[in-house]
């Protein structure tokens, strides 16, 4: 791992930045449509977070647009697990890739490998709602979803897995993406990409519910696309904790990059990147374009499931 500066500020990435702006995210993020090719959801498994491969039994994509049951819905991204009585849940982002309508969608599974997909399951009309952040709190299952409104919700299962109840507002004011809600050391953490690909802004708060404050730092990652925007739930691994970001330079959400948080304060924050990705593009097939998004769920002392989404070719999927 190499220590990375608190903010980027090189010329050369700038450039880069804003380039692929203009040439390559709007055009291939989910919900923006991208010719021929799709986002899907993956399984994989590994011996922890960093060693990812195929899930074995897996025709990878395990859900594709189609499995929503709404004709109009061909994009779907983001998936977060939960695993409840003995199934494995995901909610993702479930969208038409050419009007970007939708909401957020849910599947349950037995063995994260054959998957039943349930249909959308919370939508707020005319606001369109995405990266699905589920997290279980005082025995409670929680979302907070990205939207086009300028304002982050906090939903509340009523009847898990299908029924959401809007709980609070988090924070208002400017349209933020990828909001990624944690707990750590006694306090709530949040994660939020800006309005701008490259900046990665830091909130905390006492309770859920909030008040929610910026951090001092924020935004602790500036003008920097290949390492703000999120890319998934907060990872723990002895008792370390890393954050997951995509890569969109030259392209939207090539690969996921780790950042081990080392210093996480009301007044301080340092992280370290992990070289190697935990996924990355591979050329061809279903993921040949981008893979952006890992929600990682440990199965045993040495054995972890994890869920993932990819941009590529369709494929002919048979039943596993």
């Amino acid at each position: 791992m190499r220590l990375l500066p608190h903010v980027t500020h090189a010329s050369v990435r700038l450039l880069l930045f804003f380039a692929a702006a203009s040439a390559g995210h709007a055009a291939a993020a989910p919900g923006k449509g991208g010719g021929n090719l799709i986002w899907s959801i993956g399984a994989y498994t590994g011996a922890s977070p960093f060693e990812l491969q195929p899930a074995a039994g897996a025709n990878n994509p395990v859900l594709i647009g189609a499995d929503v049951g709404e004709p109009a819905i061909d994009t779907i991204a983001h998936p977060f697990l939960a695993h409840e009585a003995g199934k494995f849940h995901v909610f993702f982002t479930a969208k038409n890739g050419q009007t970007g309508q939708g909401g957020i969608a849910h599947a349950e599974s037995a063995d994260g490998i054959r998957w039943e997909s349930r249909g959308i399951v919370l939508r707020e009309p005319p606001a369109t709602l995405a990266y699905p952040c589920v997290f279980q709190s005082g025995g409670d299952y929680y979302m907070v979803p990205e939207t086009t409104e300028n304002v982050l919700r906090l939903y509340r299962a009523t009847h898990f897995p299908d029924k959401w109840e809007r709980q609070a507002d988090l924070v208002k004011g400017e349209k933020l993406v990828s909001p990624t809600v944690f707990e750590h050391g006694g306090r709530w953490w949040m994660l939020v990409g800006g309005v701008r690909t490259g900046l990665l802004h830091l909130y905390h708060a006492d309770a859920l519910r909030g008040p929610w404050l910026e951090h001092p730092k924020s935004p602790i990652v500036k003008d920097d696309a290949h390492i703000a925007r999120p890319a998934g739930r907060p990872l723990v691994i002895d008792k370390k904790l890393y954050r997951l970001a995509q890569d969109c330079i030259p392209t939207y959400g090539r690969q996921v990059f780790a950042f081990e948080i080392t210093t996480l304060t009301r007044t301080d924050y340092a992280e370290r990147q992990v070289e190697k990705p935990l996924i990355a593009a591979t050329g061809t097939g279903w993921n040949s374009a981008a893979m952006h998004h890992v929600d990682a769920y440990r199965t045993g002392e040495n054995t972890w499931f994890a869920i993932v989404d990819a941009r590529g070719v369709p494929v002919p999927r048979t039943k596993p």
